[in-house]
């Protein structure tokens, strides 16, 4: 089974996350704040991965540090789980719809990290969320996995429904490219030999 366990502690957050990539959509998160909470437990789900997330943050300043922490954490986790990367699809895309918003994202887990950002979200905060954090959160995940990840906005005019789709698509599109192909199980997706 493809798992990986990360620890990040540092001055502002104390992280303990566990991923399993062939997993049932299991998930028990308790980052500190409520809307991440949601997102990632609907990550999990639609991605079809076993997550555990515990955070313990500076959440008495804001969700800064939580919400990019985390981000970093779960891309070591992918990184890692994903191992040699012998055998996966590589790419993957979904155009997800929610409600009146329609979410595109695009994966290659290349080992280059890039990320293309196009959300416009029409309110600072969801709850007590500051959604600027969206962005953080997905340029610490991109960097730490070292994959490329597109995010494109079509509609959309709920800001929760935008970065729930955004979230969920995400999920999609990486359920598709970490899956197994079998018929080129023990050969990596690139003409270079290495990703």
């Amino acid at each position: 089974m493809r798992t990986a366990t990360i620890k990040r502690t540092t001055a502002e957050t104390d992280i303990s996350l566990t991923l399993n990539l062939d997993g049932h959509g299991q998930s028990q998160v308790d980052s500190g704040c409520g809307f991440l909470d949601h997102m990632l437990t609907l990550f999990a789900k639609h991605g079809g991965f076993d997550l555990n997330v515990a955070c313990k943050g500076d959440t008495q300043v804001d969700y800064h540090h939580t919400a990019e922490d985390i981000g970093i954490c779960l891309g070591a986790a992918f990184k890692e789980a994903l191992g040699d990367k012998k055998g996966i699809v590589r790419y993957g895309h979904m155009i997800l719809p929610m409600d009146e918003a329609l979410i595109l994202t695009a994966v290659d887990l290349s080992g280059r990290s890039h990320l293309t950002y196009e959300l416009q979200i029409p309110t600072e905060k969801v709850g007590d969320f500051d959604t600027e954090l969206v962005e953080e959160f997905w340029a610490a995940f991109v960097r730490s996995a070292e994959v490329t990840l597109h995010v494109r906005q079509f509609s959309g005019s709920n800001s929760h429904h935008i970065i729930e789709g955004a979230f969920k698509s995400a999920a999609r599109s990486l359920r598709q490219a970490v899956s197994i192909d079998a018929r080129f199980a023990d050969a990596l997706p690139s003409t270079k030999g290495v990703l």
